[in-house]
């Protein structure tokens, strides 16, 4: 893939159906209960009507997709784990032992895992191998990928997303493991946002002071010595992004081309969705943000894209880990809201409670 054929693929995303969405919305508002009365339950049930122009909205099957990929800059000693626990917990997903594993087994949800670019070899069925290279260069030093391997890294997450819409996927979450992602991730905050490199910069997995500062430090060394030219977000990718982060932006792109609504998790899935919006600003109409991690930039990306999060645990796991939770929600919001009764069911002539119920 290159720039003109994203940018095609990009051109062939629709908006929201505004007429499924006034339907939706006409029928909630018929339902016995004050209008509006369950908030932002009715609201994504709204979105996906708008998404999937029906109001026979569906939420099952759902799948995250995890983009697993290793960092260069981890050379400049950016985190407080070793590079190895990329390649193990990458494995670990398999073995279904991880927190992302047990979320979506209980939410009656699926994982894809791609390695779509970890410094290891992996025979396994589930994990898919898309790697574009054995990880990024080292950004403090020289640019993290060169333009041709950002643009193929998001070529994978279309395809991957693609196949996974081909088997009948309805909803979409965003996942990563990259030991080293969350200076990636800040990176890309501050030079798209413009914002100050401690303002977006949080310890990443618990990282110790000396280690958060060679993490601010290495950021500030990419982004002086690489200049990313901040009105193109695949220069500051390919300058100063990760492969997985690359990845994740395709699987944006390719869910709102097909009209699917995708779950953001946390700051580097975030980052991503950041991305894919400078992008295809249409992109946020597909976006759903879950929660509010604990990392310094997620809030300000979600405010800028115009997002909301849903809940705040205080989460910092990553993995995906804020989807299945959403999921939950999701399947809360149409087991309720589709099957409630309406006014008339219930034998109830609304208009004597509209004064009331407003």
């Amino acid at each position: 893939m290159n720039r003109e054929s994203l940018k095609a693929y990009i051109e062939q995303i629709r908006p929201l159906n505004r007429e499924a969405m006034m339907q939706m919305e006409q029928y909630l508002d018929g339902l016995t209960k004050p209008v509006g009365a369950l908030g932002k339950l009715e609201n994504l049930m709204i979105q996906l009507a708008g998404a999937a122009g029906t109001v026979e909205v569906k939420t099952q099957p759902k799948v995250t997709v995890i983009m697993c990929s290793d960092n260069g800059v981890c050379d400049v000693g950016v985190s407080s784990c070793p590079q190895e626990v990329t390649a193990t917990v990458t494995y670990n997903f398999t073995r279904g032992i991880t927190g992302m594993n047990r979320l979506s087994e209980f939410a009656k949800a699926d994982i894809h895992i791609v390695d779509v670019g970890v410094k290891a070899d992996f025979s396994h069925p589930l994990i898919h191998n898309r790697k574009v290279c054995y990880g990024t260069k080292n950004m403090a030093i020289e640019p993290a990928m060169t333009e041709q391997e950002a643009l193929q890294a998001i070529s994978v997450g279309i395809e991957e997303t693609e196949k996974l819409i081909e088997k009948g996927y309805e909803i979409f979450g965003t996942g990563e493991m990259g030991i080293g992602n969350t200076t990636t991730s800040a990176a890309i905050t501050a030079a798209l946002l413009e914002e100050e490199i401690i303002k977006v910069t949080g310890k990443g997995s618990g990282a110790l002071d000396t280690v958060y500062h060679n993490k601010v430090e290495a950021i500030k060394t990419a982004l002086k010595v690489h200049q990313p030219t901040i009105a193109d977000p695949i220069d500051v990718l390919a300058k100063v992004g990760g492969l997985d982060i690359a990845g994740l932006v395709g699987v944006y792109i390719a869910a709102a081309k097909h009209g699917k609504v995708v779950v953001i998790d946390g700051f580097i899935a975030a980052a991503a969705a950041l991305v894919a919006y400078k992008l295809a600003p249409i992109t946020k109409a597909y976006m759903i943000a879950s929660h509010l991690s604990k990392e310094a930039g997620m809030a300000l990306i979600l405010q800028h894209i115009g997002l909301e999060p849903h809940f705040n645990l205080d989460m910092r796991l990553g993995e995906g880990s804020g989807c299945p939770i959403l999921f939950n929600l999701l399947d809360m919001a149409q087991y309720t809201l589709l099957g409630m009764g309406t006014f008339e069911d219930a034998g109830v002539d609304k208009s004597n409670y509209m004064h009331i119920w407003k």
